[in-house]
């Protein structure tokens, strides 16, 4: 029915918290100022489907209670996307067109990465390819991002299922790693 689309699910407040978290994470000014991510559109994207990833990893770990909580991340980081797209400006025929386009990134990203977790020089170099744009190698701030990345699995391997599930996350401080 059509009034289930205003329904408010159980995890409203939950997704609220952990996408704001990741959002807020991805804006870090360290992440730009030291690890010289640019900070253009294209590199606040990039930011944000990290981290995004590399929640959705650490709630892979958990399919029966985390499943459904990692697709209410999608779906809002998704939804986000679209009033992002809409806020700049694409009209109403090109924001689907658009948004295929996010998703398809969006995985690619994610599978990359996710492989890519096991050992860092693949990371470092996945990393130096989406987020800072270089073709043939990585660079010194895809080589700090790579181990801020990894630590920053870690730290979310670490972190109580039930804090998630509450939506308590955090991640490493960036500049530190």
């Amino acid at each position: 029915m059509i009034f289930n689309l205003f329904r408010r699910t159980p995890w409203d407040p939950t997704i609220t918290s952990l996408y704001g978290t990741i959002v807020a994470q991805a804006r870090a000014p360290a992440f730009y100022q030291i690890y010289g991510v640019p900070d253009t559109v294209n590199g606040r994207f990039e930011m944000v489907v990290l981290h995004t990833v590399i929640l959705l990893h650490r709630l892979r770990a958990e399919p029966a209670l985390m499943g459904p909580l990692g697709q209410a991340i999608f779906d809002m980081f998704c939804n986000e996307m679209d009033a992002t797209l809409r806020e700049m400006g694409v009209g109403d025929l090109a924001v689907p067109r658009s948004m295929r386009r996010i998703g398809e990134a969006f995985y690619g990203r994610q599978a990359v990465y996710e492989a890519a977790f096991a050992a860092e020089p693949a990371l470092a170099t996945a990393l130096g390819r989406n987020v800072f744009g270089i073709a043939t190698e990585s660079t010194a701030g895809a080589e700090r991002l790579a181990a801020y990345v990894l630590e920053a699995v870690r730290h979310l391997a670490a972190q109580d299922t039930a804090a998630l599930g509450r939506g308590e996350l955090r991640f490493p401080l960036p500049g530190e790693s």
